[in-house]
């Protein structure tokens, strides 16, 4: 050999302990950064390397596949594990996939000439690459990819499923209809707030609360303005004037909360039902204690999805979509726990990077309440409207239990999707009522 050939052999030998020395130093980097970034002729060596091994291709037996060059010990390529999982079990027989573990095999890094991990590789039938995307990806976008191949692998994508006229018209007069959820009013519970345009009605003093704390006018003395039902007599009293008596179901643990013109009718309920007396601003106190971490919405637990916020932060969602959108407002990774409003069964969320990392169960969809405008465009519905169901039957039989609701199925990665493209601006105004008027 001569010496210059001497000389490129001893390059080559440099450049590869290069390369198994900086992915082994990167392990602990959730975006670890490949190993020949710091080689000044990188370019020059990867497409060597790609050269080689389209022509020595370990894929392309008839079937596209998905090579995903990871370790398992980052956090983006743990996130990638049970997708990689699911498109494997799911699309056997017509998507080869597998995983290398760039850490186990660090001579695998550069013979695909990856720069991050996790790296994902698609490959069509013959073996060419098509594509290559770097970090988390999300299994909608992966099966998206492929449809843009020309590859089609959603043959069993849910039929779609919506109700865009009530199945039946909601004929209740106005005065009966709670202004906040849009449930009957109760004689006992409901409470009236005056404005200009006349009476506000809300079928309890909890719905008076979460309409309280979406308010944008200014709320000094707003209470002069509300009246609160009588538990005993039905008769409206002066929030101001109220005595209230609040405990919790034994079964299920939800607040409960009763109210009285008279100190002495609050203690003979108390000796029966028990629970503890509350002043106006006592109860207000407790009632704003837990708001929802997207919208600030007062809630309460026992009726909101659990948020917890990468770095350990809990918080709540008041409904399913406003859970998602913690994710939109903080900027964070989260695993959102909701219950289906049919069946009471959990749904876990976990989402990465604005995306649906894993769904538990991996049938569960969304419902999209909607209504149309005056204008004949449609918006949501509200936060009542929403839910996540375990199954696209559950929610249809929830639809069917429910006439007056109208909406869409769409998946859950559609709503976090749409969360995530909402403005800084767009997040700070969410479920706030700029004025409080009648319907």
């Amino acid at each position: 050999m001569n010496k210059i050939g001497k000389i490129a052999t001893v390059v080559v030998l440099m450049v590869a302990v290069a390369v198994v020395i900086a992915v082994k130093q990167n392990r602990s980097n959730g975006g670890v950064k490949a190993t020949v970034d710091a080689v000044s002729d990188r370019k020059t060596i990867v497409s060597q390397s790609r050269m080689e091994n389209q022509a020595d291709q370990p894929v392309g037996k008839g079937l596209p596949a998905l090579i995903d060059l990871g370790a398992g010990e980052c956090i983006p390529c743990k996130m990638m594990a049970p997708i990689l999982e699911e498109l494997k079990k799911e699309y056997a027989g017509r998507l080869e996939v597998r995983f290398i573990d760039v850490w186990k095999k660090p001579d695998e890094a550069g013979k695909y000439g990856i720069k991050l991990i996790p790296t994902q590789i698609f490959y069509d039938t013959s073996g060419r690459e098509l594509f290559r995307h770097e970090g988390f990806y999300s299994k909608e976008d992966i099966l998206a990819k492929w449809k843009e191949f020309g590859v089609d692998l959603t043959t069993t994508e849910p039929p779609a499923f919506e109700r865009l006229t009530p199945a039946k018209v909601d004929s209740r007069p106005k005065e009966s209809v709670c202004y906040m959820c849009d449930g009957d009013m109760k004689p006992g519970t409901q409470v009236t707030v005056q404005t200009v345009k006349g009476p506000v009605r809300l079928c309890s003093p909890h719905c008076y609360f979460i309409m309280y704390s979406c308010l944008t006018e200014d709320k000094a003395g707003f209470e002069r303005k509300v009246s609160v039902a009588d538990w005993g007599t039905g008769d409206l009293v002066p929030a101001t004037e109220t005595v209230f008596l609040s405990g919790q179901d034994e079964t299920t643990g939800r607040p409960w909360i009763k109210a009285f013109g008279s100190r002495t009718e609050a203690l003979k309920e108390r000796v029966a039902a028990g629970g503890g007396i509350l002043a106006h601003t006592a109860l207000q106190e407790k009632e704003l204690s837990h708001r929802c971490g997207f919208c600030d919405r007062a809630c309460y637990p026992q009726d909101a999805a659990k948020v917890i916020v990468e770095g350990g932060l809990q918080t709540w969602g008041c409904c399913s979509h406003c859970a998602l959108g913690v994710a939109a407002r903080t900027g964070k990774n989260i695993e959102v726990h909701e219950k289906d409003r049919l069946t009471g069964q959990e749904i876990v969320v976990k989402t990465f990077d604005g995306k649906v990392a894993s769904l538990k169960p991996e049938t569960a969809i969304a419902w999209f309440g909607q209504r149309k405008k005056p204008d004949g465009t449609w918006g949501s519905a509200g936060c009542f409207h929403q839910g996540f169901f375990v199954t696209a039957e559950s929610l249809k039989k929830w639809v069917a239990q429910n006439p007056y609701e109208t909406g869409r199925m769409i998946s859950i990665s559609q709503a976090l999707a749409a969360k995530m493209k909402l403005s800084p601006e767009q997040i700070k105004k969410a479920c706030k009522i700029g004025e409080c008027s009648p319907k």
